[in-house]
């Protein structure tokens, strides 16, 4: 028969949970840090965007050699955007269509830089699982 030493056990037992108490610690300050790193993260992309807009609006036209194709690009989003919206009116002038627009919540033009950069993309949603789906 195997004797125990509770005390020893005991002794054991704090330790294992002053070391779990201690490593719940520090993936705690990791977690933390690592969510203020996406925080400051999305400061750095909210300031990217508040550049850029602010480029474009006063060099979009003339741009330096290193940002005359992404100008371009915008500059021609933007008259696809009209060319588009003109062709969704003669279409129903055509049509007799009755207005069924659903406008978007903002344009580019309307929307304030610190607004647009707090528009976050949701993640993506997993399927269910065969067990989890409901007939």
């Amino acid at each position: 028969m195997a004797f125990f030493d509770f005390e020893t056990i005991k002794d054991k037992a704090k330790d294992l949970a002053q070391t779990g108490v201690s490593k719940s610690k520090q993936l705690g300050e990791i977690a933390k840090l690592n969510l203020a790193n996406v925080g400051e993260e999305d400061a750095i992309k909210k300031a990217y965007i508040e550049i850029g807009k602010l480029y474009y609006a006063e060099r979009g036209m003339a741009p330096e050699a290193a940002y005359t194709a992404l100008c371009e690009k915008i500059t021609a989003a933007k008259v696809n955007i009209e060319e588009n919206k003109n062709r969704i009116e003669e279409i129903k002038a055509e049509g007799n269509i009755v207005d069924t627009d659903v406008e978007p919540a903002f344009t580019v033009e309307e929307t304030p830089v610190a607004e647009a950069a707090e528009i976050v993309p949701q993640a993506p949603v997993e399927p269910l699982a065969e067990e989890d789906k409901q007939e």
